[in-house]
């Protein structure tokens, strides 16, 4: 399944044989009553000369999302206009000061405005170094929105790091900024397609550095991360999860490596003394297809291109990043700025649609966990 988690009762058509499929619980809903009970998301714009602002005016004119979530862009006004009208888009921009100022209207764009970029000279797919103090303007804003409780969670569009480096910001990506921002420690990047689950050990780093950072301390805290989101996010009670081997045929008892018997089977060994149900290593040429078949509720992988292979073959277009271990909900689109169709028109705005929907259900089954501690 794509997640269990609650969302509202739709009313369009294609969400109605997703819920039929299973990706998300059913919650009645009508509209005029109980749209304003629905979670606010935060949707930070991402890079403005990336396909951020495009997907979220295709994103915003479907219902729904809006069957599941207020949707709060956290950007700049006139970007989302000139993305509106290349587009040719019937969305309209609504600035709003507040979070509960937020209408959660199909077609109609909820923008907390937190820049002005001047138009002239402007050009999707051409970064310049002025915009990435916008970029970090809009994820923090949003974060401190969320941190205060005015909104629910947040999903991310895509920035590009290498343009923001070279304006001077470190950053290695939204994981690394979030965690640091909110002190958490550890965080764990799990993808979500349909039919699987994937959580990294190892995430933006070179091939040749994983063995030595896969250590059985970092590998029990990625399951316990996994475990903890799997059962108080994702309403899965008594999570079952598998553990990828590092090397061919799982080191084929240290022939091929000794990554298995120095740090990972200590770790499934510990995990498993401390009550967690997992499995493994498994060869990872294998275990994913087990996994999408539904025998455990996520994988635990080594290492990035591991994870994202399948994950992206399960689901190129509607893969949903998700970071665990933090004290907000975060979900991210699977892909990047994509300066290349960058505002023309092609942008595929299927994974950041899955992507809110991911948060507005996290967020529902956060709120039914803090209603049974009270």
């Amino acid at each position: 399944m794509f997640t269990n988690i609650s969302v509202a009762q739709p009313t369009d058509r294609a969400l109605q044989t997703r819920l039929k499929k299973g990706f998300v619980r059913r919650r009645s809903l009508s509209r005029t009553k109980a749209a304003m009970s629905l979670p606010i998301i935060g949707i930070t714009m991402g890079d403005p000369v990336g396909i951020g602002p495009e997907i979220i005016v295709k994103a915003l004119a479907q219902k729904e999302v809006f069957a599941c979530c207020r949707p709060l862009v956290f950007g700049d006004g006139n970007v989302l206009k000139e993305a509106n009208r290349t587009l040719n888009s019937p969305c309209n921009i609504n600035p709003v000061r507040t979070a509960e100022e937020a209408r959660g209207t199909p077609g109609m764009i909820d923008l907390i405005e937190l820049s002005h970029i001047d138009l002239h000279g402007f050009r999707f797919g051409t970064p310049r170094r002025p915009y990435a103090a916008h970029v970090i303007r809009y994820l923090e804003t949003t974060l401190s929105f969320v941190m205060d409780g005015r909104i629910e969670g947040i999903t991310t569009c895509p920035i590009n790091k290498g343009s923001l480096n070279d304006a001077g910001y470190p950053f290695t990506g939204h994981t690394e900024f979030l965690a640091q921002r909110t002190n958490s420690a550890p965080v764990v990047m799990m993808l979500v397609a349909p039919g699987l689950k994937v959580a990294l050990v190892t995430t933006h780093c070179a091939l040749r550095d994983v063995p030595r950072l896969i250590t059985r301390e970092r590998i029990m805290d990625t399951i316990r991360v996994t475990h903890h989101a799997l059962r108080n996010s994702f309403g899965i009670p008594n999570p079952k999860l598998v553990v990828a081997s590092l090397n061919p045929h799982a080191g084929e008892d240290g022939l091929f490596g000794d990554e298995e018997k120095a740090a990972i089977i200590p770790a499934i060994d510990g995990c498993r003394r401390a009550g967690f149900s997992v499995e493994g290593p498994l060869a990872s040429d294998s275990l994913f297809h087990f996994a999408a078949g539904g025998i455990y509720d996520a994988v635990i992988s080594m290492y990035h291109d591991q994870g994202l292979i399948p994950i992206k073959l399960m689901g190129f277009k509607r893969a949903v990043n998700v970071t665990l271990g933090l004290p907000v909900i975060r979900t991210s689109v699977d892909h990047g700025t994509a300066y290349d169709i960058a505002g023309g028109g092609a942008a595929d705005p299927s994974s950041l649609i899955e992507a809110i929907i991911l948060a507005s259900g996290m967020a529902g089954e956060k709120g039914k966990n803090i209603d049974k501690s009270t």
